[in-house]
């Protein structure tokens, strides 16, 4: 199942041949998740780190969260054993739309739907096979604070604290409403067709569309009046200014939108953005404020002071109702990636938060070393 796009020569991919089967119905067969991990488990294989990645991230974590990694830091090769794979869906290294299935074909528009929790019980899978025991912090921002909350629900014999980042318990009619201008803009490409482009002719257009529409959900009205306000693509761009006149900030989303087009998929982006939207801790766990009680092991909890895609009302309702939860608010002008751009901030809150966990550790709530095994019927019953 080789990959179409650039992956770290450093990463790794396991193999399932069990098969998954699915929230919504159906089953992949076998797949492979793409992987990296940093440090050494110990022999009690107590000591892991599992990082989740962001919507179109991938599993080299220590390029798009340096600030976080080091000795002394958040996250600690020395200390901890850090692993963060590729998500189920995507396009670097993971089974995804651009993955063959068994009859050798490309997936495509026929890749299976997923949840969030699809994603998190292949993590867990995957987490199995490396022999973790344990997992001491599970850390995620953006979609990979989505899934931090389910490895917490799904995963309660194993993981003994959780950090969302710039993230919600559940995705409001906001994001669903972005997400679907998204989906808009790509399907309005001729060279879609539905899911069944070739990827020789690629619905380039259309994806470079979407991505722009979420790169302003991504940052602030002030930063980008900071950094450009009316001046000329010219002045900010150089050579790269497409006409003369042109304004620096509309350069900038054409930069960006045609960056994206060379490195992603567009059913895989699809895949991505119905994983997201299907997120809602409570679902069939008696709503959110009730599922949010069952998560007992300590949360850091970050929002970002300019987010407008989760905005910080949404962690301050999610704080409130978990049972063991510290609230932290980073100050940054760039919107929802500033818990990127700003993770320089964001690195001492989750130092502190360990240090905690490490120095207190939280009594798993299942005597067992293994992480708890239960089906979608289970859960939804208890």
């Amino acid at each position: 199942m080789a990959t179409l796009f650039q992956v770290s020569n450093l990463t790794r991919y396991w193999n399932s041949n069990a098969p998954l089967r699915l929230e919504l119905g159906g089953e992949l067969p076998g797949y492979r998740l793409a992987y990296r991990t940093w440090g050494s488990l110990s022999s009690r294989a107590d000591n892991a780190v599992v990082v989740c990645h962001a919507l179109t991230g991938s599993a080299d974590a220590d390029e798009w969260w340096k600030a976080l990694f080091g000795v002394g830091k958040a996250l600690d090769p020395e200390r901890d054993f850090i692993i963060c794979s590729n998500v189920l869906g995507g396009c670097y290294g993971s089974t995804g739309p651009t993955s063959l299935d068994r009859h050798g074909r490309r997936y495509g528009s026929a890749f299976p739907k997923l949840t969030i929790r699809d994603q998190v019980q292949a993590q867990m899978r995957l987490a199995d096979a490396l022999g973790v025991r344990q997992i001491r912090l599970v850390l995620g921002g953006s979609m990979g604070g989505l899934q931090a909350l389910e490895w917490a629900v799904l995963d309660s014999g194993r993981v003994q604290a959780l950090a969302v980042v710039a993230a919600s318990a559940c995705h409001s009619a906001w994001c669903l409403s972005w997400s679907e201008a998204q989906r808009l803009a790509l399907r309005a490409d001729a060279n879609f067709c539905d899911g069944n482009y070739s990827l020789k002719d690629a619905p380039a257009a259309g994806l470079g569309a979407a991505r722009a529409i979420a790169m302003m959900t991504y940052r602030s009205p002030i930063a980008l009046e900071r950094r450009y306000g009316r001046e000329d693509s010219a002045t900010v761009f150089g050579n790269r200014a497409q006409a003369p006149g042109d304004f620096a900030t509309r350069a900038w989303l054409r930069h960006h939108a045609d960056r994206f087009v060379m490195r992603f998929d567009a059913n895989t982006y699809l895949t991505l953005l119905g994983a997201m939207d299907t997120h809602d801790v409570g679902r069939g766990r008696g709503g959110v404020s009730a599922a949010l009680k069952r998560i007992s092991q300590p949360a850091l909890i970050v929002s970002i002071s300019s987010d407008g895609l989760y905005p910080p009302a949404e962690q301050r309702a999610m704080h409130d109702a978990l049972p063991d939860a510290t609230l932290v608010q980073i100050e940054s002008i760039h919107g929802h990636d500033g818990f990127l751009i700003d993770a320089v901030s964001l690195e001492p809150h989750v130092t502190r938060f360990s240090s905690r966990v490490i120095a207190s550790p939280y009594r798993l709530r299942s005597p067992s070393p293994r992480a708890e095994r239960r089906t979608y019927k289970q859960a939804s019953q208890e």
